[in-house]
């Protein structure tokens, strides 16, 4: 390569003595630009901004080079939200760049424990971060340097969620043999106090609710709390459909025991629909599926019960020992799948990790709080329903139990109950994958209106009349085929 050849140049690069001539005719020649105190760059299509924010880490190392990333940069890997990206270097400067300012400040260089970064920077290790965002700083204009005591707290939590209490307490031995290195015994004194609330072994102040939740016993998940509000939100935001009188659709056994059915079916217990009734109504186990059999009979002596369906929760406390009380109805015939116990292992559907078992009380606890803020039935089953499929709480069992536990809310406000036919199931799917991993409600509360709006259509007061109209508005239809062969599920004559 010769002395400046524009061709071999990187995106962005620094000007030389050796080659500040060849820059500077290049840029009379509009051959290359110049973005920041002696940096430049051969990119005239992208703006300034897209060509910093796109190698930022790189510039950073070249201004600074051997820089450790610290403070509230080492925590949250990614420029402040006023652009600012703090460095700890040996001068204390600021360089201003179009959309990110690099901030240095004069101090430790790097320790043994903190890791190689790019650009030929480093990056202070968890323990260094937290320490040094646990230390008093001056006030700025704009982003504060260091993270917040309850931002702090907030991280501290979510690093025991997700990496466990083996990490935390690795980090809380580490930040004790660092911090005399770094002058900073105060703020690992600090420190040391949090992480030992956080435990459960020692009782220091804490700021942060999620935080204050974990030092309480109560550990929750923040992310699904935010699913929560997002779907108490939309609900104010809906009108809830007028009240659907019950009656119309026929008061007997039978729409509990198609109820029970179509909610088996959808989690893949799968009889004909005859073999159902005989089990139910007759009391015929087949002999080669006890278990599934006994699925069927224990979520319809819980949905065909008046009295079970009418009961509501009125505390956090009365709503986790109701929903145990009836998975354990439920899932009575699979031992093997600890009927009425939380679960001891993660568990997930597709993509959808659910709750970590070690949140799964203090997360349906908060839930529930929010729950209780909302009046009208139809939005309380919505809302009670999501709460219990997303976070998932049993091994097995958990979509039938939250279904179960939407139309107790509508049996005990004298409301038409909700089925999911299994031609729906694919809708019924997808509308919970929307809010789960888009924050998108509206389509969940659509869907659930119109299978209630359905449920209403059908006459139920026999069960040859209930079956001739499901079959005729296409219910029993597997989604896949009613897919590809253009059915849908049609409402009823009523």
């Amino acid at each position: 390569m010769s002395v400046f050849d524009i061709d071999q140049m990187p995106e962005v690069f620094l000007s030389t003595d050796k080659i500040s001539y060849a820059v500077s005719r290049a840029v009379k020649a509009g051959k290359i630009r110049k973005i920041g105190p002696k940096l430049y760059t051969a990119n005239l299509m992208d703006s300034p901004e897209q060509v910093v924010r796109r190698n930022f880490w790189h510039i950073a190392g070249m201004i600074f080079p051997g820089a450790v990333v610290v403070d509230r940069t080492a925590l949250e890997n990614t420029p402040a939200s006023d652009g600012s990206v703090f460095l700890s270097s040996s001068s204390t400067r600021e360089v201003e760049l179009p959309g990110i300012t690099l901030r240095s400040r004069k101090g430790q260089a790097p320790l043994e424990e903190d890791r190689p970064f790019i650009g030929g920077l480093f990056i202070s290790s968890p323990a260094r971060a937290y320490l040094e965002n646990m230390a008093p700083s001056r006030a700025r204009k704009g982003v504060a340097r260091r993270l917040s005591r309850e931002e702090v707290e907030q991280r501290l939590d979510a690093d025991i969620r997700i990496k466990g209490e083996d990490y935390i307490k690795a980090l809380r031995d580490e930040a004790r043999r660092i911090a005399p290195k770094l002058r900073l015994e105060k703020a690992q004194a600090e420190l040391d106090k949090i992480i030992g609330t956080l435990l459960g072994t020692r009782d220091a102040k804490i700021k942060s609710d999620i935080a204050s939740a974990r030092a309480a016993g109560q550990p929750f998940d923040p992310h699904r709390l935010d699913l929560f509000t997002a779907l108490h939100e939309e609900l104010m935001r809906t009108d809830a459909p007028i009240r659907r009188d019950p009656s119309i659709a026929g008061i007997s056994i039978n729409l509990p025991f198609f109820e029970a059915y179509f909610s088996n079916f959808i989690e893949g217990t799968e009889f004909e629909v005859s073999e159902a009734a005989e089990i139910v109504f007759e009391g015929r186990i087949p002999e080669q599926r006890p278990a599934d059999a006994h699925d069927i009979l224990g979520t319809y002596r819980v949905v065909s019960s008046k009295n079970e369906m009418s009961k509501l929760p009125g505390t956090p406390e009365e709503f986790v020992s109701l929903m145990r009380a009836r998975h354990a109805q439920v899932m009575e015939g699979r031992p093997d799948k600890a009927p009425g116990q939380f679960k001891t292992r993660a568990n997930q559907a597709g993509a959808t990790l659910f709750v970590d078992p070690r949140l799964v009380e203090g997360t349906l606890k908060r839930g529930f709080e929010i729950y209780q803020a909302i009046s009208e039935p139809f939005n309380r089953a919505a809302f009670m329903m999501f709460l219990v499929a997303e976070v998932h709480p049993f091994a097995d069992g958990n979509g039938r139990l939250a279904r179960i536990m939407m139309n107790a809310e509508l049996v005990a406000a004298d409301e038409c109950r909700i089925i999911i036919p299994t031609i729906y199931r694919n809708n019924y799917l997808a509308a919970l994958r929307a809010l789960s991993q888009n924050q998108a409600a509206e389509p969940m509360i659509r869907m659930l209106n119109f299978a209630q709006k359905y449920t209403m259509s059908i006459d139920f007061s026999t069960y040859e009349t209930a079956e001739l109209e499901l079959r005729q508005t296409n219910a029993f239809m597997d989604p896949g085929i009613a897919d590809e062969e253009g059915f849908r599920l049609k409402l009823g004559a009523q």
